[in-house]
């Protein structure tokens, strides 16, 4: 395997382990805050779990329990 391609996979599989553990998620999220909110603190990632996770339980969306 050539350097090039070996970057490209440690490139995949981070992206991969990001978007599997949510980390990606709340990179995005932090972004559209700073777009919609400047000025305004950027939630933790503790206070973006909590928020998550009690918008879910408020609006379940096509889940069965």
């Amino acid at each position: 395997m050539t350097a090039p391609n070996v970057r490209r996979w440690a490139r995949t599989v981070r992206w991969y382990l990001r978007e599997l553990t949510g980390e990606a998620e709340y990179d995005r999220h932090c972004e559209r805050h700073r777009r919609r909110h400047a000025g305004a603190p950027v939630p933790t990632r503790r206070e973006y779990d909590v928020l998550r996770t009690r918008r879910r339980e408020e609006r379940p969306e096509g889940r069965c329990c």
